[in-house]
């Protein structure tokens, strides 16, 4: 059997290989892409696996992309550290639906129930999950979210995305910052914040940031084809987008 992990953590890609390889050890492992861009180009490049295992959300966005672009039609068994996506929805189109950290019984109940697959069961199963890719993609176009309700001491008020420099990942919480410098916690992942803002006002940065267009004030080559942001106002680390999201960042400003 012939597979392909999309997972942008190495450690996390690593472990679901051992796992994959102590259950089945004549598995090939043919790629491990990082990124949504380097998924892309291998699918492009190669023929497909039998089966991918790929997590919903990496580095350079949702995984989603990569079969907007290119035309899979290999099983797919899902993998993501939040719950709040609509499990019954991946379980019910997809070949399975796991939540990290990954165990090691799942990953091998997931395998046999792929390989418990006929050919008209395996055509029903990449059948739904191509409805699936469909809904997801339904799903983005709705109603971006346009305010965020805060606390300030014993008070309550209401931000208008409008009025957000950027969110930030810090000390295990996310911060909503104002234009005006102002901080408040939010009950928010920084990936349920990338489904629910304008893409078109809001770009994932990384793993720590989420940022405003209007607050992009310039943009610097870095080494090895990364960029460097100037930020106004700015967090106090410097922000880094990698040599992957350059491109869609560049894109992203020009649109």
């Amino acid at each position: 059997m012939n597979i392909v992990i999309i997972e942008d953590e190495i450690h996390a890609s690593d472990a679901l290989e051992s796992i994959i390889l102590k259950f089945r050890p004549d598995t090939r492992i043919l790629a491990k892409p990082e990124s949504i861009e380097e998924a892309i180009s291998w699918f492009k490049k190669n023929d497909a696996p039998d089966l991918i295992f790929c997590d919903i959300h990496l580095s350079d966005g949702s995984s989603f992309e990569i079969f907007k672009q290119v035309e899979v039609n290999t099983p797919i068994i899902f993998t993501t550290a939040y719950n709040e996506y609509a499990i019954d929805a991946f379980k019910l189109n997809s070949i399975d639906y796991l939540l990290k950290p990954l165990k090691n019984e799942e990953v091998n109940a997931a395998i046999e129930k792929y390989e418990g697959l006929n050919q008209s069961n395996l055509n029903l199963e990449l059948e739904k999950l191509n409805d699936l890719l469909r809904q997801t993609h339904q799903l983005k176009t709705k109603e971006s979210k346009s305010r965020f309700m805060v606390k300030s001491g014993k008070t309550i008020k209401v931000i208008s995305s409008k009025d957000t420099a950027y969110f930030l990942a810090e000390d295990g919480v996310v911060l909503l910052v104002t234009f005006q410098g102002k901080r408040f916690v939010i009950n928010y992942t920084l990936d349920q914040l990338e489904e629910d803002l304008d893409p078109g006002s809001f770009f994932r940065a990384n793993r720590q940031l989420i940022v405003n267009i209007n607050t992009v004030k310039e943009v610097n080559p870095y080494f090895k084809g990364r960029l460097h942001l100037v930020l106004e106002p700015g967090p106090e680390e410097d922000q880094i987008i990698s040599s992957s999201k350059a491109s869609s960042f560049k894109d992203w400003l020009d649109y």
